[in-house]
């Protein structure tokens, strides 16, 4: 029976909220975990460095799968590792086993970065067939799973539930919710047919699309948003607990703020970007993020701290999407710009845990952040390449609405 597009739109949205439930779960309770597992700030960057390994190993892996597969197959991989990813973490918990916490996260990672690539090829395939908006709410889908996840994690947290019983619970409602899903995303999106032979060299021969210096700064923008929003997702608890000296359901209080004002930004951000264009809007959602993030590191009062954390979050909520939008406006080599893109954010999710984990040991979490504020002044000014190419073609304006939301108005 066909897919209908309101059935696939609601699919996606599910399958992205669920990583995010997943992800706001488990980082709610890192304060526990730590204590559990005994660690230092510098061993849970450590151990956080199993998420970016998985991480990057799923989206370096997803674009030839997806290419020779086609999206569905690898969702449905995707989901079930980050399902079972969540659940192992919670197990390793209970048992104290570092080790354990560092091969779960690093099969949440190989889950998520498999469905990153997937579904956003897909949502962007869907914008392309519909004319309609998908890319925001596909990521703000995400940041609402964020945001559940990190306020049952807050109550939690204030009961002193047990973190195995709570991340167990949340890999059950997270396989759930996949079982009615993943039926709902079609086959055959991405899926590159075999060509014949003159046509397959002639493909062999393209240039590899990181020759476009459009799109090398259209990474360095996904780059920065992504480890600002890695940043918040890895850290930002125990930044609030250890460098603001709040209590751990404070500290989740303010991960929860975080969260739902990505999520207010990616649902409300549509209209914004239709209206002023990609690039001005990824240029000031670059500066909110650089002032939030500084008064979080700058600021001597928690509660000034935690009210910055809006704008960090507001300012980091449509760097991605719209990035993805802006490298995946060209109809012919879409889905592969969209892959690299997306390869060069999960690079923030490599390099993110283990480098403010080390910097955070000697230096402290607050000054460790400069670091994000650095990249996000580059995006900045790399954002003007996310304004489209004027084209001549007489199908420009349908070229141009393929990139979907991030078309300049």
């Amino acid at each position: 029976m066909p897919v209908t597009v309101r059935r696939r739109r609601l699919s996606l949205f599910a399958l992205t909220l669920l990583v995010g439930l997943g992800i706001s779960s488990w980082v709610t309770r890192t304060p526990a975990i730590r204590d559990a597992l005994d660690a230092s700030t510098a061993q849970m960057g450590l151990i956080l460095f199993g998420l970016s390994v998985g991480s990057m190993t799923g989206v370096l892996a997803a674009g030839s799968l997806v290419r020779r597969h086609g999206t569905r197959p690898v969702a449905v991989v995707g989901t079930l590792l980050v399902v079972g990813g969540v659940a192992v973490v919670g197990l390793a918990a209970a048992a104290g086993l570092a080790v354990g916490a560092f091969a779960g996260l690093a099969l949440v990672g190989l889950g998520g970065g498999l469905g990153e690539i997937s579904l956003n090829i897909e949502g962007a395939a869907l914008e392309r067939e519909t004319g309609r908006q998908v890319l925001p709410i596909l990521h703000g889908s995400f940041s609402l799973g964020t945001v559940i996840g990190a306020l049952v994690g807050i109550g939690l947290t204030a009961v002193a539930f047990p973190v195995v019983w709570h991340l167990l619970g949340a890999a059950a409602v997270m396989g759930g919710l996949a079982a009615w899903a993943l039926p709902g995303v079609p086959a055959g999106t991405g899926r590159v047919a075999r060509a014949d032979g003159a046509r397959e060299a002639a493909a062999g021969r393209r240039p590899s699309v990181w020759r476009d210096s459009r799109l090398l700064l259209i990474g360095l923008v996904v780059l920065a948003m992504a480890f600002a929003e890695g940043a918040a997702n890895d850290w930002l608890p125990l930044l609030m607990v250890d460098g603001h000296g709040m209590s751990a359901t404070d500290g989740s209080l303010v991960y929860a703020g975080f969260a739902a004002a990505m999520t207010v930004g990616r649902f409300a951000g549509g209209p914004v970007v239709t209206r002023f264009g990609r690039a001005p809007v990824l240029s000031v959602s670059a500066v909110c993020a650089v002032v939030g993030i500084g008064v979080v590191v700058l600021s001597s009062s928690p509660l000034v701290a935690g009210i910055a954390v809006v704008l960090w979050g507001l300012g980091a909520s449509l760097g991605f999407p719209v990035a993805i939008s802006a490298a995946g406006d060209d109809p012919d080599r879409g889905a592969e710009r969209v892959s690299a893109v997306a390869t060069s954010g999960y690079l923030a999710f490599l390099v993110g845990p283990p480098l403010l984990g080390f910097l955070g040991e000697h230096a402290g979490l607050r000054q460790a952040m400069l670091v994000v504020v650095v990249l996000l002044v580059a995006a900045a000014f790399a954002a003007r390449a996310a304004t489209p190419r004027p084209r001549a073609a007489p199908d420009a304006v349908g070229a141009d609405r393929a990139g979907g939301p991030g078309t300049e108005g």
